[in-house]
């Protein structure tokens, strides 16, 4: 029977979405929000009807649908592009990155919260939500500058985000006195570090092997073969299937000279897997959980919508770009999700003390971020110049 109802589920979750966005589209909703809305319903929060299996193998469904859309978006990095818009893209990113963590540290410092809090917390702000924000820019159609930029930007935003948590753990330690400082650099590294070398591992042999059966383009079972490959790598050696993806992508698409469209199987098969990822993260909605987000909570949410704001500001004139584009673009990077919580465990388990704090906040605040930042998105792409 429970094989009976795993496929009972898909079928009417893989029909309500397919219902979803065409309801998304006459009241102009993002259709991330209402799927995460969908799981909410249908998971514990709500009716708690989604069969174990779901909730059991939730990391698998993660890292696949996540490792597909680091893989897409590792081919918008393609060398003409870069050409193009790599120093807006870098600008940009550096400066949401580091604007974030600087103003959300500032403030949560001042506001009298505990050093080691303050600066995890800093540094988990610095996360995006690269599959929601995707799915926004895809849903709303927009092809210009500012949609390629904002697909870059999340493309390599974690490596940062990544860097700059590590570096801010790092300090935590040091500067609390605590003997997690080294394993901190480690974890960090490694995370990072090994993703992008694993990424390179596998993305340089699939560059020259992939697209020779089928002339000038991967069969279906090569891209899926190679995505699989890597986010299974990536949670057996504990690195990022973020940057594994992203780094694969970007091998392929910038090395294989007889490719002509190395990404056109993997976008056939990507929503399922993304479709499922949403509304599990949907039953992360808890409201007993928002509801003791606390000051310091508050506090975190607006200094981080702010820091979106003055990052993009900042990027854009240092890319000689129109200031209001940059504010845009903040705003369109305002979208957070699993990311996040991931940093969050790292950082209770190297301060306990802290730890139901500093989880509580980045969960409570993670959720709000994945329901209205599409809505910020969506609108950021609607008042963007097409150029």
């Amino acid at each position: 029977m429970e094989a009976a109802a795993i496929m009972i589920t898909l079928g009417v979750l893989f029909l309500a979405a397919l219902a979803l966005d065409a309801v998304g589209r006459i009241v102009h909703v993002p259709r991330v929000t209402l799927l995460i809305l969908l799981g909410a319903v249908l998971g514990p929060p709500g009716l708690d009807v989604l069969p174990e299996i779901f909730s059991d193998a939730k990391e698998e469904y993660t890292a696949i649908a996540l490792t597909m859309v680091a893989f897409l978006l590792g081919g918008s990095l393609e060398r003409r592009a870069l050409a193009e818009h790599g120093r807006e893209i870098v600008a940009l990113s550096v400066c949401v990155v580091v604007g974030s963590a600087a103003l959300v540290g500032v403030a949560l410092f001042l506001a009298g919260v505990p050093l080691p809090v303050a600066l995890a917390l800093a540094g988990i702000s610095a996360a995006t939500a690269p599959a929601a924000t995707r799915d926004v820019v895809r849903q709303s159609g927009r092809k210009g500058r500012f949609a390629s930029n904002l697909l870059g930007i999340v493309a390599i935003d974690d490596a940062w985000g990544l860097i700059v948590f590590s570096v801010l753990l790092t300090a935590a330690a040091l500067l609390t006195g605590s003997d997690g400082a080294i394993v901190a650099i480690g974890h960090g590294a490694w995370e990072a570090g090994g993703g992008i070398a694993l990424g390179l591992g596998i993305g340089l042999p699939a560059a020259y092997l992939t697209g020779r059966l089928k002339r000038g383009e991967p069969s279906l079972l090569e891209a899926l073969g190679i995505v699989l490959i890597c986010a299974g790598l990536s949670l057996s050696f504990e690195v990022s299937y973020l940057l594994a993806g992203m780094t694969a992508g970007a091998c392929v698409v910038n090395l294989a000279k007889h490719h002509h469209y190395p990404f056109h199987e993997i976008e056939r098969i990507e929503w399922p897997f993304v479709l499922l990822f949403f509304i599990l993260a949907g039953g992360l909605f808890d409201l007993a959980v928002v509801a003791q987000i606390g000051w310091i909570g508050v506090i975190y949410i607006l200094a981080r919508m702010l820091a979106r704001l003055v990052g993009g500001w900042c990027g854009a004139v240092l890319a000689e770009l129109p200031p209001r584009e940059g504010l845009l673009m903040g705003l369109a990077l305002t979208p957070q999700a699993g990311v996040a919580i991931g940093m969050a465990l790292v950082s209770a388990d190297r301060f306990p003390e802290h730890g139901a704090q500093i989880i509580a906040v980045t969960v409570s605040s993670t959720i709000i971020f994945e329901l209205v930042g599409p809505f910020f998105t969506q609108y950021a792409l609607s008042r963007a110049p097409e150029t």
